[in-house]
């Protein structure tokens, strides 16, 4: 795939979304449902990849960028990525105190909501990708769980995850 394509695609997913993984269902149909250039293991790959760095929820993207075009790929997933960054500033300056108003903020709020939707969506598919077998949905339900009965990292949840592998390897 053409770099500046996949820029333009990964593009549009990271400007119209303000959270990390708020961009995941529109790569999920641009890039996996409508062209076919990323399968949904790979996709899974590449949020695993990019939640296991430290940086942005959303670096995610630029591992969709590697996966579909390499090198050239990654760049443009990185440049994705920072160009909302670059563009947010001017915006910022320009609205100043409006963004206080309520209406303003109820905005937000159903927008929040309505990407939240998007996400369950698009991982809904992935996690049929993923789960394959006993062992990976107590995995995940046992994940889910502790991510939303517990504050902690998820940093544990990939070291509980990764000691459990192993030792169902090892049985």
């Amino acid at each position: 795939m053409n770099p500046l394509i996949l820029y333009l695609l990964l593009l549009k997913a990271t400007i119209t979304t303000f959270s990390g993984m708020g961009s995941l269902p529109i790569i999920r149909n641009d890039l996996v449902v409508k062209r076919h250039v990323l399968t949904d293991r790979e996709l899974s790959a590449a949020v695993a990849a990019g939640q296991s760095t430290p940086g942005p929820i959303g670096l995610y993207v630029v591992s969709v960028g590697y996966f579909v075009a390499g090198t050239p790929g990654a760049l443009a997933g990185c440049a994705a990525l920072m160009t909302p960054a670059f563009l947010i500033v001017p915006m910022l300056c320009r609205l100043g105190a409006r963004a206080e108003k309520p209406l303003v903020r109820s905005a937000v709020s159903s927008l929040t909501l309505a990407a939240a939707g998007l996400i369950v969506s698009a991982a809904v598919p992935i996690a049929r990708e993923a789960v394959t077998g006993p062992l990976h949905a107590v995995l995940a339900i046992g994940s889910f769980l502790f991510l939303v009965s517990s504050k902690r990292d998820t940093l544990w949840v990939i070291l509980g995850s990764a000691a459990a592998g192993l030792a169902a390897g090892l049985v």
